[in-house]
């Protein structure tokens, strides 16, 4: 019995997906729940795995192309069809041979013959016996197909053959070049970006804050805090957000979002975290940030870590948001100025903590010191309202009873 390998259902926000990687050849053997492709999308890769135990019988879609929600992009021979096959060739030799020699060289000749370029032979009425293979023991790839229809055109080195690869080339200068395709999931990324900065009327407010208070609850409390609450380390982030989560309930405008003509004032608090993972910048959101204590926001925000380093955020990870905090710090950005994340009107940016001689009392006292940065959009958000919103969030980290307090 032959099953169909189908893309997943896509949400409405991600119209389509690109085939980034077959981890299994035609012919091969499979097993249950076993991944088979990885699908590329505008947000996060979808990993989809064999429906049953059987044989890899086709591959519909081939790296680089683009598929729809629910399509069809290969197939499996399970294990019970190709038992039935067996037993239909126990029948008597006379009724049975023919139509199994005339199977098994119709099989042959299909083996022969990529998913890629048998596409391409069909959709141009090409005769495959005239066309010359160059894969291993003469399989004819997509490369031969381009070949015949244009030529003049040399074919791409087959993916068997023991070469250099495509992408590394050699520069006018004559240096070494590689020329490797944006991922689907990076030129979103910079699209949104782009789009951004060129759509928004986007301004940045700075200020610092003195983080030797929050330092000192870490220090005093981390290990009595790893130990009650499973292993969960007590970071700076966790401060961050709950410190915007109640900065966000006294300035509604920054927790808003723009949908066309309309302001979306949002009861709610859910607050995005940027993290870097392998194929590009993904914002994963914490929700209903304002039930979480510091333990659960901690325990969340490491969960997407990983999950990011993993290649395996969900669509649903990263759908929604109200509210944006970006940590440009970890990577030793001292100050920066964050780009929004639409269609919300601002995004806090985080940077690294460095001790500097700072004023107090009338003296000179080193202090480990963060800058803070806030973006905004000014059709949305008037800068005296920036600007208090960055001293409310100043003003709880450097003392945070406050946030306890509420006050």
């Amino acid at each position: 019995m032959t099953i169909e390998i189908k893309a997943p259902t896509l949400p409405e926000s991600v119209p389509d997906g690109t085939i980034a990687n077959w981890y299994k050849n035609v012919g091969d053997t499979v097993t249950r729940d076993e991944l088979l492709v990885d699908i590329e999308t505008d947000k996060v890769v979808i990993e989809v795995v064999s429906p049953t135990d059987g044989t890899l019988k086709e591959i519909l879609m081939a790296a680089g192309e683009t598929i729809v929600s629910n399509q069809a992009i290969g197939s499996v021979l399970a294990n019970d069809g190709k038992q039935a096959a067996v037993a239909d060739t126990a029948k008597p030799e006379v009724e049975s041979q023919p139509a199994t020699q005339e199977e098994a060289s119709s099989s042959e000749a299909e083996a022969m013959i990529s998913p890629a370029a048998k596409k391409l032979i069909d959709e141009n009425n090409l005769d495959a016996a005239s066309i010359t293979g160059s894969g291993k023991a003469g399989r004819i790839t997509k490369e031969d197909i381009l070949k015949k229809l244009e030529p003049g055109v040399a074919p791409q080195a087959s993916v068997n053959t023991p070469t250099a690869p495509a992408n590394i080339g050699v520069s006018e200068e004559g240096r070494l070049e590689e020329r490797v395709p944006m991922s689907r999931l990076r030129a979103k990324v910079a699209e949104r970006l782009l789009h951004a900065s060129q759509s928004t009327a986007m301004l940045t407010t700075f200020n610092e804050v003195n983080m030797k208070p929050v330092m000192d609850i870490r220090n005093r409390y981390k290990e009595e805090f790893e130990k009650a609450h499973d292993g969960t380390r007590l970071g700076f982030m966790s401060f961050f957000v709950r410190a915007c989560t109640e900065a966000l309930k006294r300035y509604p405008a920054v927790n808003a979002s723009l949908d066309g003509d309309d302001v979306v004032y949002h009861g709610y608090q859910d607050i995005g975290v940027a993290v870097s993972s392998p194929r590009g910048l993904v914002v994963p959101v914490l929700r209903n940030v304002d039930s979480m204590g510091l333990a659960q926001v901690e325990k969340q925000i490491r969960q997407f870590g990983l999950k990011a380093k993993d290649g395996k955020l969900a669509i649903e990870d990263m759908l929604g948001g109200t509210f944006t905090i970006s940590n440009g710090g970890v990577f030793g950005s001292l100050l920066s100025t964050p780009i929004l994340n639409p269609p919300q009107t601002a995004i806090l940016g985080m940077h690294k903590i460095q001790e500097r001689p700072m004023a107090v009392s009338g003296e000179v006292v080193v202090l480990p010191m963060m800058y803070l940065a806030l973006s905004y959009d000014h059709r949305m958000i008037d800068g005296k309202e920036a600007v208090q919103f960055l001293v409310t969030v100043k003003d709880l980290l450097e003392d945070p009873t406050r946030l306890l307090l509420e006050i």
